[in-house]
């Protein structure tokens, strides 16, 4: 089966939510969207047995995602505008889908109009946003939902938060953001990897 790693997988809201959003929101969530060519910031990752891993994620969009993790940990996710990868370095493994098929193609595809195939969730606060993107069609890629707060300051008054993460196996994973950064100059060559198969390669 289609499996991409819990970072990247689905994303549904926390129970025993109250609040509605307005449908407007979604609305705004796409003008967000449409107005973030980069960003930058730092991510939390935490799985279902409580293991925490932080890192850096930068983007830039069209297709072009990074996730670098702390010091120590061998493995990086990246997407080089075609295609994704995640590279585990310890193993010297590496795989590989289009962009196309993974949920964080809302994030990568300026294009994408996301109110044809997302909804809002409820969120406990007025000032928090929610949104669950599925495909119907593929299942298998999952689901995301992304977490905002409202913010005038960032583009179009929302500043994301993260996601929660739930594999095909119910594995939960909760992706917070910090320090985020909006539509700085990124270099092309921050996505490109060394590939752990040719003799000699460094590790990111």
């Amino acid at each position: 089966m289609f499996r991409l790693p819990a970072i990247l997988t689905l994303a549904i809201a926390a129970p025993a939510l109250v609040a509605t959003a307005p449908e407007g929101d979604l609305v705004k969530v796409q003008g967000h969207l449409q107005s973030v060519s980069s960003m930058t910031a730092g991510f939390t990752q935490t799985d279902r047995n409580n293991r925490v891993l932080t890192g850096t994620m930068t983007l830039k969009r069209p297709g072009k995602i990074r996730f670098q993790y702390q010091k120590g940990v061998p493995q990086l996710i990246i997407a080089d505008g075609t295609s994704l990868y995640f590279i585990d370095y310890q193993v010297r493994q590496v795989e590989r889908w289009p962009i196309g098929n993974s949920p964080l193609a809302v994030l990568l595809n300026p294009k994408r109009d996301i109110t044809k195939f997302a909804k809002l969730m409820p969120t406990r606060s007025p000032n928090v946003v929610s949104v669950e993107v599925y495909d119907p069609r593929h299942p298998e890629y999952g689901r995301i939902t992304m977490i905002f707060q409202r913010n005038d300051a960032a583009p179009g008054g929302l500043m994301l938060q993260g996601w929660v993460a739930l594999d095909s196996q119910n594995n939960r994973t909760t992706i917070q953001l910090s320090n985020q950064k909006f539509n700085a100059a990124i270099s092309d060559g921050t996505f490109r990897w060394n590939d752990p198969r040719r003799t000699g390669a460094n590790r990111p």
